[in-house]
């Protein structure tokens, strides 16, 4: 014969995994990823809050200007200009930009906001495509990334 009190305790269990489980996942969805989200500004925004966001860490993303890029390889010195249909902002970084780095190009740079108005970044990530194409027969692909950035 069963015994009855198996039969209770079945049920029981289930319940209580059912709730460990929903409340786990509660918890990440509204409170552990987006605790850990991190969203960028445009220049535009950026300028907007200037006062609220100076010498703190930001995401600051937008177009690289046309012309305004400066790399100095023997100082590693990068200087450029990011903008939006609102805004535009002098970045300066000390680290070497990216292989597909280059000139009208979508930014997304990690950094604060000095004082002076300079956004001093610490990383610099590119958006790029996600299809990749070989170099044709012949090329060579560090060829190809001298022609990325403008030396100045």
């Amino acid at each position: 014969m069963p015994d009855p009190t198996t039969k209770k305790r079945r049920p029981l269990g289930l319940l209580i995994t059912a709730v460990v489980v929903l409340g786990g996942f509660g918890y990440l969805m509204y409170g552990g990823i987006g605790n850990n989200l991190v969203y960028f500004l445009t220049p535009g925004e950026l300028l907007d809050k200037r006062d609220s966001v100076v010498e703190k860490p930001v995401r600051l993303g937008g177009q690289v200007v046309p012309g305004s890029v400066q790399w100095d390889a023997q100082q590693l010195d990068l200087r450029f200009v990011l903008r939006d249909e609102k805004g535009t902002v002098n970045v300066h970084s000390t680290k070497a930009p990216p292989q597909m780095f280059r000139e009208g190009q979508g930014v997304v740079v990690e950094g604060k906001l000095n004082r002076a108005g300079t956004f001093e970044a610490s990383n610099l990530m590119v958006k790029h495509s996600n299809e990749y194409k070989a170099p044709h027969t012949g090329e060579k692909p560090e060829e190809i990334y001298k022609t990325l950035i403008k030396q100045q």
